[in-house]
């Protein structure tokens, strides 16, 4: 079991990983850039599934995207807490299940790098920690859910 120390630079090391996958997708110019660079990579390698041109519309809700995440990102960094990585957990799986929904339906594969990406931090963000109470005493994690829980 991890210590709540270990936990919490995982959940700093799950928000950095978003600046080097997600970073780019801020600006209309670097994302032009990255998905260009992405294109060739899936055409290089006759990657299965297609990559679209983008229309402002599409490329509006990617720096949307980029943004949001950006902010969650400073959030997680400046005030690391056990509970933003169980949030984090959860969105990056649900991000899984959207990016897999889009490559069944013909989005192309390099999609999936993206996805094991996602599914490692998340599968991180879910390990169990020896959470250090006001007192100063350690608790298992998942005591502390049913305590509440209880109360």
């Amino acid at each position: 079991m991890l210590s709540q120390r270990q936990y919490l630079k995982i959940v700093r090391f799950s928000a950095w990983s978003d600046v080097i996958m997600t970073g780019g997708f801020v600006t209309p110019w670097s994302f032009s850039a990255i998905y260009a660079a992405l294109a060739a990579i899936a055409s290089e390698f006759s990657l299965a599934g297609s990559v679209p041109d983008f229309d402002p519309l599409h490329m509006l809700i990617a720096n949307q995207l980029g943004i949001v995440i950006m902010l969650w990102v400073v959030v997680r960094l400046r005030n690391t807490r056990a509970e933003y990585g169980r949030y984090d957990a959860i969105a990056r799986f649900i991000s899984c299940v959207c990016q897999v929904f889009a490559v069944a339906n013909g989005a192309s594969v390099l999609i999936l790098g993206f996805t094991a990406v996602e599914f490692v931090m998340a599968s991180l963000q879910c390990l169990p920690y020896q959470a250090v109470t006001d007192g100063g005493a350690e608790s298992t994690l998942g005591s502390q859910a049913r305590e509440h829980i209880g109360s």
